[in-house]
């Protein structure tokens, strides 16, 4: 298995990074929000999960080893693949996970594209408490750091090479227009609306 890879990154794609390693340009499939602290020239480590099958071999790649590991647990559910696993994390962090199925909220699951109510409940069923207890909020601490989230997606658009006053724009559109922070959780989200909103200003 392999199970990080570290070198210059040569692109980054909405979906998929070029990470050259011993000067072999791996591509690697990843979420919006870890493709987003990759710098095109400049070095990148994703820790990754290599997928098998008869016709290919998919590299997948993560900012930190819970996300792989929650990326491979959720995979142990029937119906669910790596495409949609890795869904699954590009709509909520490992944690947001956690506590979607502990909590058994199936309309939160059923954010994710893919995921209908009897798939949702087929993960809270089959999963259990395989993905452990998430982490605890942190009160105060929580609150001031969510302050920063809005600045996180604006700063993910810039590193996908949008100037950083159309990148504001966007995320002042989705948002439409309000001052509120954004929730941890919210992040790729916003960030996905944000990049179709530019995407179609683009066309």
């Amino acid at each position: 298995m392999i199970a990080s890879v570290h070198g210059t990154v040569l692109a980054v794609r909405l979906d998929a990074a070029v990470v050259e390693v011993g000067g072999v340009g791996l591509l690697v499939q990843a979420t919006p929000a870890t493709l987003a602290g990759l710098r095109v020239g400049q070095p990148g480590r994703l820790f990754t999960s290599l997928v098998v099958r008869e016709d290919a071999l998919t590299l997948f790649g993560f900012a930190d080893d819970d996300e792989r590991d929650v990326f491979e647990t959720v995979q142990t559910v029937s119906g669910v693949g790596p495409r949609l696993a890795l869904a699954m994390l590009a709509v909520h962090t490992p944690d947001g996970l956690r506590r979607a199925v502990a909590h058994e909220d199936l309309a939160a699951l059923m954010r994710v594209p893919g995921i209908g109510r009897k798939g949702a409940q087929r993960i809270v069923l089959e999963l259990g408490e395989r993905l452990g207890a998430p982490a605890p909020t942190a009160g105060a601490a929580a609150a001031a750091s969510s302050a920063d989230h809005r600045e996180q997606v604006v700063e993910a658009l810039v590193g996908l090479g949008w100037p950083l006053r159309a990148a504001q724009d966007a995320v002042g559109s989705v948002l439409d227009g309000s001052p509120a922070p954004v929730g941890a959780e919210e992040v790729p989200g916003v960030l996905r609306a944000a990049l179709r909103s530019l995407g179609s200003a683009r066309a």
